[in-house]
């Protein structure tokens, strides 16, 4: 007989469905003052899936295909449609992790009405202040979508963090603030060592290897502090992977969940070994 997998142990798939092709001066803030020559950048976009025979946690929900076209993003992969490839069930109960709630990252929590939405309070509350309507600010957030956010509390489906909860068994989120005010990043177990989605904690490699911060942020000491707590969980070994929140070339670095979804889904941690034949 087979034993029973621990239930906080998980795979995490990771799915990138959408890119953009920009300069280095329109990702780093205030560029100029670095000295280096302009060029080309490439941003990838993604969502997570946490999962195990026990549950299936999501973190983010990725961007909607019109306020990422709008943006002149471009759409690799419909969530929804990934979402259903992978067997995951959006009518189901499920536990959906909001890192923060920019356009990118929460464009699909509607897709989970019947979910338990987990995000920082401070987040939350900042989002449906009147700061948040102030030009520089509102660019990166939809109003219908934090109104959905808004509606799952109304509805009793939201959980308010505050520093670091354990989420569910084996999986930890963290607020860090800094991009954001309520910025989160989560740490989840896995056969492979213990993995950080720090989302946009860290959008780049180089952003965490040069103290390069990305150009959108609410508190820039704040930031700074999150990439030197992502330095110090590498340096102490809390942590053995690290994924950022868009660079480009994660999945290259990854097994493909399934061969017909290389380049959209790539696996840390595989569970089910009769997915990779499928």
């Amino acid at each position: 007989m087979t034993a029973p997998r621990q239930d906080d142990v998980y795979e995490v798939i990771v799915v990138r469905h959408g890119t953009r092709r920009t300069r280095r001066s329109e990702v780093f803030l205030n560029y100029g003052h670095y000295g280096e020559p302009d060029g080309p950048f490439v941003v990838d976009y993604y969502l997570w899936i946490l999962r195990n025979e026990a549950r299936t946690v999501l973190v983010d929900t990725g961007f909607a295909r019109g306020p990422a076209e709008a943006r002149g993003r471009t759409v690799l992969a419909e969530p929804a449609t990934v979402y259903g490839e992978l067997g995951v069930d959006t009518d189901g109960e499920h536990l959906v992790v909001v890192t923060h709630a920019h356009y990118d990252h929460i464009g699909n929590v509607g897709l989970f009405p019947r979910s338990t939405v987990a995000i920082s309070g401070a987040e939350l509350d900042f989002w449906t202040s009147e700061v948040a309507s102030k030009p520089l600010i509102g660019l990166f957030a939809e109003d219908d979508e934090v109104a959905a956010l808004v509606q799952a509390e109304q509805q009793g489906r939201v959980r308010r963090l505050s520093g670091s909860a354990e989420v569910a068994p084996g999986v930890t989120v963290t607020e860090v603030g800094g991009h954001t005010p309520g910025q989160s990043m989560v740490t989840v177990r896995t056969t492979e060592g213990v993995v950080l989605l720090a989302s946009d904690t860290v959008h780049f490699t180089e952003e965490l290897e040069r103290d390069m911060p990305f150009m959108a942020v609410t508190d820039l000491p704040g930031l700074y502090g999150g990439l030197q707590t992502v330095r110090t969980l590498l340096d102490t070994g809390a942590v053995d992977t690290v994924l950022t929140g868009h660079d480009a070339g994660v999945l290259e670095r990854l097994e493909p969940y399934r061969p017909e979804l290389a380049g959209v889904a790539g696996v840390i941690g595989r569970l089910d070994p009769a997915e990779e034949a499928r």
